[in-house]
């Protein structure tokens, strides 16, 4: 859309202008533009340019870049709802493990004997008057106890992000209580274990954010396990991505693994039938099987 804001019918005519087949009513194409938008839309019609100036490639097609599209949204809404329980769980993990350990302090994470000094000094940065207006049991305890500094751990981690609470198990000074919760996952090595959780919450924030999925590429390498040998790009695609969560949540939960691994092959197979969405999953997503 360049510097200047243009209208649906410029928008449509810049289109055809660069190539791309308007195979679709143009009814329709104006709905969808003022439905997703015409610059979110651009990061799918990317794969189909075949250059800088966004001249479209012979036969691209905008029911194709649509296609993207939709397999983009599904394949985040299915991510999004495992991650959930992945994130729920290892919570639960964090919360019975180490407060059963150090249960005579039940604000071990705000005590230097327990957890890295960085992470008590940054501690009131997450845990102010912002977040005990919004949460109303760590309101509900304060006013109670109104002589308490935190809520016990039990309370105030409950309604913390995925984020800070992968930072506090970073930060617990026992190395053998958090070898305890990264085994419950089939995975001996803590930092094997916070570099996956690191990739875990990077995908869970380009889902919850609107984010591109499909080519994603994740900053950091993957570590493969046995339990899921990565191959080729699969250290940095969406496939590795795949197997990766298929690895966490099949340690929480058999059935759930299954059901995953059967909806991600099932909306993938259900778009393979367009020539050139087939060719993104093999090139952009990475994609040949995860079971």
């Amino acid at each position: 859309m360049g510097r200047t804001a243009t209208t649906i019918t410029n928008q449509i005519a810049i289109l055809q202008q660069r190539g791309l087949d308007l195979d679709i009513p143009i009814s329709k194409i104006r709905e969808v533009l003022l439905d997703i938008g015409y610059y979110r839309l651009g990061f799918y019609w990317h794969y189909f340019e075949a250059n800088r100036s966004h001249t479209f490639l012979t036969g691209s097609k905008f029911s194709e870049a649509l296609k993207l599209y939709y397999l983009d949204i599904d394949l985040k809404n299915i991510i999004v709802k495992y991650l959930n329980r992945i994130e729920v769980n290892f919570r639960t993990q964090l919360i019975y493990e180490i407060s059963n350990k150090y249960n005579n302090q039940p604000i071990w994470f705000n005590d230097s004997r327990y957890v890295k000094r960085w992470f008590v000094r940054n501690l009131p940065n997450y845990y102010n008057n912002d977040f005990k207006r919004r949460n109303r049991a760590i309101k509900d305890h304060h006013n109670k106890y109104p002589r308490d500094r935190y809520a016990p751990a039990w309370k105030t981690l409950e309604f913390m992000s995925f984020g800070f609470n992968l930072k506090l198990f970073d930060a617990i000074i026992d190395v053998q209580a958090q070898e305890v919760i990264s085994a419950k996952y089939g995975v001996r090595n803590v930092v094997k274990f916070i570099d996956h959780f690191k990739t875990i919450i990077f995908i869970r924030n380009i889902c919850a954010h609107g984010g591109v999925l499909y080519d994603i590429k994740t900053p950091k390498g993957i570590t493969s396990l046995p339990s899921f040998p990565l191959q080729g790009n699969d250290r940095h695609s969406l496939n590795g991505v795949f197997k990766l969560i298929s690895h966490y949540i099949g340690q929480i939960s058999t059935n759930r693994k299954t059901d995953f691994l059967e909806e991600i092959n099932s909306t993938l197979a259900r778009n393979a039938h367009s020539t050139s969405i087939n060719s993104i999953i093999g090139t952009k997503i990475g994609y040949t099987s995860v079971i």
